[in-house]
């Protein structure tokens, strides 16, 4: 066992200056490589477990799902590959207790490593997104931010745990996940890649805003980067959905103002295809749709109008300081913000458990005036990716590839667009940014996934493809299906320009589509 502990920490040495050369094989007394994980020594890490899974013979601990997370069901952890899987606790500080697992393919490692994020306000391993990585021959690792199950209430009289939570525990994760890499390895990853959607997007722009050498490439999908805001936002429109049943809207009124919203502004880009290519060219009014007598399922009463109107992306000369609103388009998924009868929980938590520190704290009370700047005071400068300097990002090489659908019910559309201006107005401009920062907006898509447009694509190849070749996205192919087939393709394009129409061939095949300006 010495010579065996002697060899890792030999190993993790050459994985701290990065040696570029082919991993070795796998070769230790009596075959137990793996299991002698568990000897490393780290700062501040307690190796729990260090395991060899066969192959096929991976089964996650039971763990419920989280909007906006990356698991999506034991279908994920078929014909998964032999991997050493090794399980560790952080404590950075006196109260961390961050878990996370490191996974590393037995065989047909592909000399990478890719960190994957978490949805909602964590709490769990996202064991699916590891799965994904461990098969295209990624070492991989994920972390349960500091803390156990979903909600805020970790964090109430827990500052430390907060730190974890906003950005220490990803950074911290990263740095054991290389070195146990190069121990296992012989030799630290040749590229380190970051993927991440919802929260796991804000984790992704931490790393890039406060660790940027962390990682070569990032994607964050969806970033809910200024939380803060965007769980007020939901409180606020909660409020004025559900505080009076009279304006609450019924689910079976969405597919009449989805209809509504797709006769008035689908022709706008030229094609009636049921997407709305850039919702903020629709400048539909739900109160064309006002009951002209009584309620009817098709039409909406005075006050469910006023209610749409908040939900809906307002002109941004007179917009709510409070919520930006969804895009017009994303009506189907209204559902998610005041299906009621309470609002969703991750905002109501946001000020129970952060903000006024009390768990019997009532969302009707919400007060839009004071209670915004309350949230951004308790822990915006925690929780927040917004700063748009990515110089170091930048200068370290890295390429940085964003996302977000424009039906998206969960985080509103326009925080991507809106940051992805701040970085190019602070960086210089367009000619600036383009080499290493693209954003690429998804019509018909909801949060992170699913909705009426293509919504299945492959972010991570293209990053690959920028970082290792140099070969920028210029377009990235998706994929609408239908019970599992695949029923329309369409060019995803680089913001702000557009997918159109060529003019001959299916609308549904993405070869009759080319990437412009609006």
């Amino acid at each position: 066992m010495k010579a065996i502990r002697a060899t890792l920490i030999g190993a993790v040495c050459a994985g701290f200056v990065g040696l570029a050369v082919a991993p070795r094989p796998i070769v230790a007394a009596g075959g137990t490589l793996c299991e002698s994980m568990s000897a490393l020594s780290l700062p501040n890490t307690t190796i729990t477990s260090a395991q060899t899974v066969a192959a096929g013979g991976f089964a996650p601990p039971a763990a419920p799902g989280r909007a906006g997370g990356p698991d999506r069901g034991g279908q994920a952890f078929a014909n998964l590959p032999s991997f050493c899987r090794v399980s560790a606790t952080l404590k950075p500080s006196s109260d961390s207790d961050i878990k996370i697992e490191v996974w590393l393919p037995v065989t047909g490692w592909n000399s990478k490593f890719e960190a994957v994020g978490n949805g909602g306000f964590a709490g769990s391993i996202s064991y699916a997104a590891m799965a994904e990585a461990l098969r295209r021959g990624y070492a991989t690792s994920s972390t349960d931010t500091g803390h156990s199950g979903g909600g805020a209430s970790f964090a109430m009289g827990h500052p430390e745990k907060l730190i974890d939570f906003g950005y220490r525990s990803v950074h911290e994760m990263t740095v054991t996940a290389k070195t146990l890499v190069g121990a296992f390895y012989g030799n630290g990853p040749q590229h380190s890649y970051f993927n991440g959607c919802s929260t796991g997007g804000r984790q992704a722009l931490q790393e890039a805003q406060r660790f940027p050498a962390d990682f070569n490439g990032i994607i964050a999908g969806a970033a809910g980067h200024v939380q803060p805001r965007l769980l007020s936002g939901v409180v606020w429109v909660a409020q004025a959905a559900l505080k009076d049943p009279q304006s609450s809207i019924p689910s079976a009124k969405y597919p009449a103002i989805h209809k509504a919203v797709l006769d008035a502004c689908d022709a706008i880009d030229g094609l009636k295809d049921g997407l709305l290519d850039d919702p903020t060219r629709c400048h539909f009014d739900p109160k064309v749709l006002q009951c002209k007598g009584a309620d009817r399922p098709e039409c909406l009463t005075p006050a469910q109008v006023e209610t749409a109107k908040k939900i809906m992306a307002p002109d941004p000369r007179t917009g709510s300081e409070v919520f930006l609103g969804l895009e017009r388009g994303s009506e189907l998924g209204w559902g998610g913000l005041t299906g009621g009868p309470d609002p969703n929980g991750d905002g109501v938590g946001q000020f129970k458990y952060i903000v006024f520190e009390d768990p019997n704290w009532d969302w009707r009370s919400f007060n839009a005036k004071t209670d915004v700047a309350r949230a951004e005071n308790a822990y915006g400068g925690i929780i927040n990716a917004s700063d748009p300097n990515l110089r170091p990002f930048a200068f370290h090489g890295g390429k940085l590839l964003t996302y977000q659908g424009w039906a998206d019910t969960t985080i509103p559309s326009r925080v991507s667009t809106a940051y992805y201006e701040s970085v190019q107005e602070t960086m210089g401009g367009v000619s600036k940014t383009q080499d290493w920062y693209r954003l690429f907006m998804v019509p018909g898509m909801g949060h992170c996934r699913g909705g009426e447009g293509p919504n299945t694509f492959d972010m991570l190849t293209a990053l690959e493809q920028w970082v290792e070749k140099g070969k920028a996205p210029e377009q990235i192919v998706a994929s609408h299906s239908t019970a599992g087939k695949v029923d329309r393709t369409r060019p995803l394009c680089p913001y702000p320009q557009v997918a159109r129409y060529k003019g001959a061939g299916s609308i549904d095949e993405v070869e009759n589509f080319s990437c412009r300006m609006p």
